[in-house]
């Protein structure tokens, strides 16, 4: 018990000064993104700012990455555009619980686990893409504007990139905002400011129940969308935690965060918020101003709540420049630049994967399709390499009547055909031996083509002997295969 105490000591305070600074430099860039989530899924501004000061406290109580930043995100707004659009308000608000409830169900199976099926080169893809996609969000901001905010968007990249050089006690990122706010009040300068991206709410947020009839019809048309922003909010909750994870050299409980996304997306939809998931861009603005604890995220949340309830004013001047500058930083330290060198280095099939990654989540602007083409095509890659491992020998007895097969290898579905083509049926033979003792049977498809082999051999007169099975494959043997069975003959006969 002392060792938990000791570890949530540290886990909370153990950085106190990096995470309360952090946390205000992560509130103050969330206020512009939440506003604009908001507009993506069609809703009013509040909604993502009170989502995002709920889910922020939330994940930082219960989940399972100290230092990751959660709040609401363009990955599950977009998402809920077309059910706005048809039922309104009250029924994202009861899909954000729902995908809540789902999420605590993955972690309580713990799903968290499949993360080990998502290979280096996927991850790299998710990250370059994340990279894109966030610079991209800050075209709208670039773009048929005067000449003077792309002199504050340089000044604020200068400040982030050199005071670092004079000190690191404060976050670069924080004077950046200090000092443009500062010269934009001053000289009131004629630039965007975060007061023009919408509405502040100006009160608490409080409890409430989704208005909705509770019926079966209810039920199946928000489960599609629920069921979509669960998974892709855990995607990207549990591919930020392993990026954090890599920047800060520690480990994060990927189950207990499936269960933190999901508590927090129940709350967040009992208070009129819509639903979020963890953010890689806040993420790394957090880890890069310092912040490692919960209570950086924990003060962002509550940061967040009080610049917009109580010093509204005082943001709403805040110019859109400081917070581009902000996230163009976020971009470039967020894309992994050696990937691109390593184009050369890697091995093809890593390299298509990452780009196919990459182009999968720009083309869609969804990280679940990306990531699941890169997925499945490491799969294709890793099944096909698995494959060219695979061979058979065999040699001849002295007399000529038996012939002794040597199976090396992983006997599966993609070296099946392989493994039936090496052997010669027409040999006028007494007896063959298949000899796996260096192979491994793992699927039907590799006991279909055992019983092939063996099947064939009886119809030609030889008899067939199996030496070596090891347990696992002679447990899927015994439990599949037919050529030992009554009539097994027949049947490829009559085939």
């Amino acid at each position: 018990m002392s060792f938990d105490l000791s570890k949530l000591r540290a886990e909370w305070f153990g950085n106190v000064r990096g995470d309360l600074l952090a946390g205000t430099v992560v509130a103050l860039a969330l206020i512009p993104e939440a506003i604009a989530f908001s507009i993506i899924a069609g809703v009013d501004p509040k909604i993502g700012l009170y989502a995002s000061f709920s889910i922020a406290v939330i994940t930082a109580i219960v989940g399972g990455r100290p230092g990751m930043i959660s709040a609401a995100t363009a990955a599950t707004a977009v998402l809920m555009i077309t059910l706005v659009k048809s039922h309104g308000l009250q029924y994202l608000l009861a899909a954000t619980v729902l995908a809540g409830i789902i999420q605590v169900f993955a972690g309580v199976f713990r799903l968290g686990y499949v993360m080990r099926f998502v290979s280096r080169s996927v991850m790299t893809g998710f990250v370059n893409a994340l990279a894109i996609l966030i610079f991209m969000a800050q075209l709208p901001e670039l773009t048929n504007v005067p000449m003077l905010t792309y002199v504050m968007v340089a000044a604020g990249l200068a400040i982030i990139y050199l005071f670092p050089r004079l000190t690191k006690a404060i976050p670069s990122p924080l004077v950046c905002i200090i000092v443009l706010t500062v010269v934009a009040i001053a000289l009131k300068l004629d630039v965007r400011t975060v007061g023009d991206m919408g509405e502040l709410p100006s009160t608490l947020p409080f409890f409430l129940i989704p208005q909705i009839p509770l019926t079966l019809e209810t039920f199946l048309i928000i489960l599609p969308y629920s069921a979509a922003v669960a998974a892709v909010g855990l995607l990207e909750s549990l591919m930020t935690a392993q990026i954090v994870d890599d920047l800060t050299d520690t480990k994060s409980q990927k189950n207990r965060e499936c269960v933190g996304q999901g508590v927090a997306n129940i709350a967040t939809g009992f208070i009129g918020g819509m639903a979020g998931c963890a953010m890689i861009g806040q993420s790394v603005i957090n880890i890069k101003s310092g912040g490692r604890g919960r209570l950086s995220c924990f003060f962002a949340g509550v940061a967040l709540l009080f610049l917009i309830v109580v010093l509204g004013d005082l943001v709403r001047q805040i110019p859109m420049p400081a917070l581009v500058a902000i996230m163009i930083m976020v971009s470039i330290g967020t894309f992994s630049w050696s990937s691109i060198t390593n184009l050369r280095s890697h091995p093809r099939s890593s390299s298509i994967v990452m780009i196919a990654t990459v182009i999968g989540v720009i083309a869609t602007h969804n990280l679940a399709i990306g990531v699941l083409i890169g997925v499945l095509l490491s799969a294709v890659f890793f099944a096909w390499k698995i494959a060219q491992l695979f061979r058979v020998t065999s040699e001849l007895s002295e007399d000529g009547t038996t012939r002794r097969y040597l199976v090396e290898g992983q006997l599966f579905f993609a070296s099946s055909d392989d493994f039936t083509a090496a052997f010669d049926f027409k040999e006028a033979l007494e007896k063959v031996v298949i000899d796996v003792t260096r192979a491994h049977i793992w699927d039907i498809s590799s006991v279909a083509a055992l019983d092939m082999v063996v099947l064939k051999f009886r119809r030609e007169g030889a008899e067939v002997e199996i030496l070596g099975l090891n347990q696992a494959s002679e447990t899927i043997v015994d439990k599949l295969a037919i050529h030992d069975k009554p009539g097994a003959l027949e049947r490829l006969m009559g085939h």
